[in-house]
């Protein structure tokens, strides 16, 4: 649904033009996986689906939205925000404006017509897209409405949620996330949506939010591949292997594995229990590996790349067990394709999707192949994207 869509939406809902248009893209991290809570490096890109609302500002304290995907409404009063047990959706929303407000933010209410393309419950991070959008949006409004910064509020009120730069707006997010919905997330996809750029990826250190953003050669293509497949394992798993992981780290006497070189790690790595080194171990070569990936990107090689990418994929499946029979089947699929430079799982695993990056002229016929190979032989039907590094979150008027 474009832009032109979604104004006529408006229109319907609320008799009126909207004033003003907010965007945030989902994201897929290209390396670097299960190494955030480790304090280690992650190497996104945003993606070219995006979560987006028209609107325009109201004179109340009142915030409606009507959710184009879900053919829903729900609308709260910014004095008074509670999180739903009904029109879920909105509490991605209504946590944004939560925090803003105990942040110290003056903000304006609007009406807006709310629509996603970044697929739900995919691993592709639609949740923070929508909290992204949702405080694009407030700073659209109040700007919009006329406010500016520091206002005729006194110097005790910020100016509605916005002059925030990247950093603070995805950290805002990540507190929405984690305080009001209630979902433990980390930073990495609030913060790729917030400050991803077209054509380029963007290398974070988990520890010190320190990022920086890395070319993107051309003529390649990131294939992501949705598996279908239910995650019934993936809590349980995941705080397993954070327990491993904190193990590992106590018996090094660090912090956390960030803090232990492959060298390290080698030399003594015959002390750990062997699950647990099994699990180190890919947590201490996948933050080398995200490193090794930058200096490929800088230097233009995408075969050093995708090679790192494969590496990736077998650590995940066979030292830290968390793939599953459709993601190998997907990098399967995927690696006896020409022109497929490599292929791994992405996101925390069990399900979810996978990545391929192939050269330009061969996505295509990749797409049809995984298209009738993947349910052939797994039974579950695919969804298959061709994406493009993206721009992050931002807003203007209509």
């Amino acid at each position: 649904m474009n832009t032109a869509e979604l104004v006529t939406q408006f229109k319907t809902a609320y008799g009126s033009v909207p004033t003003f248009v907010a965007r945030a893209p989902g994201r897929v991290n290209l390396i670097g996986e299960h190494t955030d809570y480790n304090d280690g490096f992650v190497l996104p890109m945003a993606i070219d689906r995006d979560v987006t609302i028209v609107g325009t500002p109201r004179a109340d304290h009142t915030v409606r939205l009507h959710s184009a995907n879900f053919n829903d409404d729900s609308a709260f009063s910014l004095e008074g925000i509670e999180k739903v047990t009904r029109n879920t959706w909105s509490n991605y929303s209504r946590g944004v404006a939560d925090v803003l407000q105990k942040d110290g933010h003056r903000l304006t209410g609007f009406d807006g017509v709310m629509f996603g393309d970044v697929p739900i419950g995919s691993g592709l991070s639609s949740s923070a897209a929508t909290e992204m959008a949702t405080i694009m949006a407030f700073e659209a409004a109040g700007r919009s409405a006329g406010q500016t910064p520091g206002g005729a509020q006194g110097s005790a009120v910020k100016n509605t949620a916005p002059g925030l730069d990247g950093v603070t707006a995805a950290k805002t997010a990540q507190k929405a996330e984690n305080q009001f919905v209630g979902v433990n997330c980390g930073i990495m996809d609030q913060f790729i949506s917030s400050l991803g750029k077209r054509g380029q990826a963007l290398f974070i250190d988990c520890r010190s939010l320190a990022y920086e953003l890395v070319p993107l050669p051309s003529g390649v293509t990131v294939l992501i591949v949705d598996t279908n497949a239910p995650r019934s394992l993936a809590a349980s798993a995941y705080n397993e292997r954070r327990a491993q992981c904190e193990q590992a780290a106590q018996a090094f006497g660090v912090k956390a594995l960030r803090d232990v070189s492959v060298a390290l790690f080698e030399q003594r790595k015959s002390e750990l229990p062997a699950l647990v080194a099994q699990r180190a171990a890919h947590v201490i070569y996948e933050n080398q590996r995200v490193l090794d990936a930058v200096q490929a990107l800088r230097s233009g090689d995408v075969v050093k790349l995708g090679a790192l990418m494969n590496q990736s994929h077998d650590s995940l499946r066979d030292l830290y067990a968390v793939s599953s029979k459709e993601l190998d089947t997907v990098v399967d699929i995927a690696r006896a394709h020409n022109g497929v430079l490599g292929a791994r799982m992405t996101g925390a695993g069990f399900g979810g999707c996978a990545i391929a990056l192939v050269r330009d002229p061969h996505a295509p016929a990749l797409a049809r192949v995984m298209m009738r190979e993947y349910p052939a032989r797994t039974g579950r039907e695919s969804k298959v994207y061709t994406c493009v590094a993206s721009d992050g979150a931002n807003w203007s008027l209509v």
